[in-house]
């Protein structure tokens, strides 16, 4: 086979180097890919999809316990909740797609999610959503299109789980310049299944057919991972086709044609077609067991005219399957998924070669090994620079500012948009759908499911403070797992294991690569000291426009158990005359703060070690005591500090607080030191949650009592009816201002 013309143009179109190019020919036996077999290559040996640039790090994750049933390379993670059940669970990034088209994006990457649930065999049962957008104050053209942005996606995100019947419970949006040329839109799903009906992407049984179900094929999404491995630039929006269109009500049909499916014992493996469409589904499933596989392209069911076999191996149309079925059973397949009118084709056979046929109306249009392709994608050693930035960001403290009165710094971080309720946002998701949610949107810290099946509850929390990130990409990272499980804890339940979703900027940049070699290691060092191992994940790079790169963003979303759904803890004040008590020390730490942002303009200052030890004690005393019912509510301290975190419990249960708290500068109410909680206790268990306190070596302070018609802490004060205004309807009020 002779060369491609114009072949410098070709692998520059394809993001691949002279010296893939050069692997290629070797893995071909010295023989030159056609344009198929190109397509292929950029696509599995994308960052999107090999995960070259970040793979080195990410090796060392802890994986493993005793509740962990599947771990990383699978479509989802799955861990033992207990009776026989099992809860799975991933999350994935959008993020390129969404600033592109921002509604079909957000709604794309939900679709991509739950296709990861479900063809592990579980029905979706809860999804979450982590979002970052730009500045969406003022009237600049940044402004504008961010607002634009957020409501698209939004929208997106709203409209594909609403139509699927998937409850959306919770999740974070946060504002940060850094992403003013790149939008973060993070989805996570969970779903339950019994622990031993679980489903694995793998072909395997030579004659076994290989099952095209789903919706037809077409153009859309073309290149799509290759797109999400590079940079953007001012000529990004030309790239609007890269995106996928979504059709929630066909994937609705597809998640219930393969439940159905799953109750059958036709099934060897089973693979959602993501990034990369036909081809990673393909190559993963045979590479996963060594086999080989034979394709006939012209079988693929298409809804566009004069379509090629590079077309159908590269579309990233959505809503499709992949399924290894057992001999003698196709029939039945076709049967199941043409009843719920979606389109069933055969389009293949596995075989013992190791290799991937293609065939296009008789005649062979692809010949490759898969190993090669599937899991021996250039595993790359970037170089590392610790960024320059950070050695006048670190030098900074609180007191390099200048004095600004508590008052005035109190009324101002209430107001920041990475305080107020998002009340726009989760009002557009339903939330109730399937009627178990015990914890939902709004209601602060974890969100919350109960089980059926068991009685228990599963709580779940999305959470990464960039502007930690920033200062200490390894301490941050380390701090955005402890922060999701805390938030766990505050519920009631125990934090069991992570997903994330690791979102960087170019790692062809030194210093961005830094900063994800060292969010990997804080990653590592936290779940092994928390006992909380990762089960799953994603990595989106290339996160930058024009040469500016998003704050490191390791989002983390924790899952925990508990024991009775009858024990989910809510993190509002439920009683006037209840005492609130602070747990933990304050020690007046503000590197990163909101405090510095919102006031200054800056994110600066550094982080102190993470106590690991002080964080178990504290979820383990609020755990515990919450079994024992001396806790009526706890919501953890963070953005904004103490009197943050009780403004925000005050205007959601419309009850005010009177508190003095002890400190040894007055600004400290603003503090976010870590390892701290609030809890409400009723009078007559004090003594008893004292003594628990003390056991563990937990700083306790019973800073005041629940009532009264302000929201009170130590010198600063505002009328519980102007908190509540405030926090109620400040987001939507910047949101539609273009409206």
């Amino acid at each position: 086979m002779s060369q491609i013309e114009n072949l410098d143009e070709v692998l520059k179109n394809h993001k691949l180097s002279n010296e893939e190019y050069q692997e290629i020919v070797r893995i071909l036996e010295g023989r030159h890919p056609n344009v198929v077999e190109i397509g292929i290559f950029s696509a599995m040996w994308s960052e999107h999809c090999s995960y070259k640039s970040s793979k080195k790090y990410l090796n060392g994750f802890p994986t493993k316990a005793p509740w962990v049933i599947q771990g990383p390379g699978e479509n989802a993670g799955v861990i033992d909740i207990g009776e026989g059940m099992a809860a799975v669970f991933k999350m994935e990034s959008h993020n390129h797609p969404s600033f592109i088209e921002p509604f079909q994006g957000a709604a794309t990457g939900v679709g991509g999610i739950l296709r990861d649930i479900f063809t592990m065999g579980a029905r979706p049962v809860a999804n979450l959503n982590a979002l970052r957008f730009g500045q969406v104050k003022g009237d600049s053209e940044i402004s504008k299109y961010q607002r634009h942005l957020v409501r698209g996606v939004v929208e997106g995100i709203g409209s594909y789980g609403n139509c699927m019947g998937v409850p959306t419970i919770g999740g974070e949006v946060s504002f940060d310049e850094s992403y003013n040329g790149n939008i973060l839109v993070n989805a996570f799903s969970l779903g339950l299944v019994k622990a031993d009906e679980i489903f694995l992407g793998v072909a395997s049984g030579v004659g076994n057919p290989v099952i095209y179900v789903g919706s037809k094929t077409g153009r859309d999404g073309l290149g799509g991972a290759v797109m999400s491995s590079d940079s953007f630039t001012e000529e990004s929006k030309s790239l609007r086709p890269t995106v996928q269109v979504g059709d929630p009500f066909t994937e609705k049909l597809l998640l219930e044609a393969c439940l159905e499916l799953f109750k059958t014992d036709h099934v060897v493996g089973i693979q959602d077609m993501g990034a990369a469409g036909l081809t990673s589904s393909s190559f993963e499933m045979a590479g996963k067991t060594g086999a080989g596989l034979i394709m006939h392209l012209d079988k693929v069911p298409a809804r566009e005219e004069g379509m090629t076999p590079y077309d159908f191996m590269l579309s990233e149309s959505q809503e499709r399957m992949l399924i290894c079925a057992k001999q003698g059973s196709e029939q039945a397949i076709i049967d199941i998924f043409e009843k719920w009118g979606l389109d069933a084709a055969i389009i293949g056979e596995v075989t013992d070669t190791g290799r991937m046929e293609l065939y296009w109306h008789g005649e062979k249009c692809a010949d490759m090994p898969i190993a090669p392709v599937s899991e021996e994608a250039p595993m790359l050693d970037r170089p590392t620079s610790r960024p320059k930035y950070l050695d006048g960001v670190n030098a900074k403290t609180v007191n390099d500012y200048a004095a600004i009165a508590d008052q005035e710094a109190f009324e101002k971080l209430l107001a920041s948009l990475e305080v107020v309720d998002k009340s726009w946002v989760y009002q557009q998701y339903d939330s109730m759908v399937q009627t178990n949610t015990a914890k939902g949107p709004g209601s602060l810290d974890a969100s919350c499911i109960r089980i059926k099946e068991n009685g228990k509850a599963l709580a779940m929390s999305s959470d990464c403070n960039p502007r930690y990130c920033y200062i200490d990409p390894k301490k941050g990272a380390a701090l955005a797992v402890v922060e999701s499980g805390r938030n766990v804890a505050m519920s009631g339940a125990r934090p069991l294991s992570i997903t994330d979703c690791l979102n960087f900027g170019n790692p062809e940049n030194p210093e961005v690569m830094w900063q994800f070699a060292q969010a990997c290691e804080g990653i590592k060092e936290a779940c092994l000291e928390l006992n909380t191992p990762v089960v799953s994940g994603n990595v989106s790079l290339y996160n930058e426009t024009n040469g500016v790169s998003v704050f490191p963003t390791p989002a983390i979303a924790m899952v925990g158990l508990n024991e009775s759904q009858n024990k989910v803890l809510p993190s509002v004040f439920q009683q006037e005359g209840n005492s609130v008590i602070l747990l933990g020390d304050s020690r007046g730490e503000f590197g990163g703060s909101l405090y510095i942002k919102e006031l200054f303009g800056e994110t600066a200052g550094s982080l102190p070690a993470v106590d690991y030890g002080a964080e178990l004690k504290l979820w383990d005393l609020v755990i515990e005591a919450n079994k024992k019912d001396l806790l009526k509510a706890a919501k953890d301290v963070n953005l904004g500090g103490i009197a943050i975190a009780l403004s925000k419990m005050a205007a959601v249960s419309d009850k005010g607080i009177a508190a003095n708290v002890d400190v040894l500068q007055s600004r400290d109410i603003f503090d976010e030191t870590q390892s701290r909680a609030l809890v409400e206790v009723e009078n007559k268990h004090l003594e008893a949650l004292t003594a628990m306190a003390a056991d563990r070596g937990i700083k306790f302070e019973i800073i005041g009592t629940i009532g009264g018609s302000k929201v009170k802490v130590n010198d600063v004060e505002l009328p519980l009816e102007k908190v509540k205004k405030v926090y109620f309807t400040t987001f939507a009020k910047t949101i539609e201002q273009d409206l």
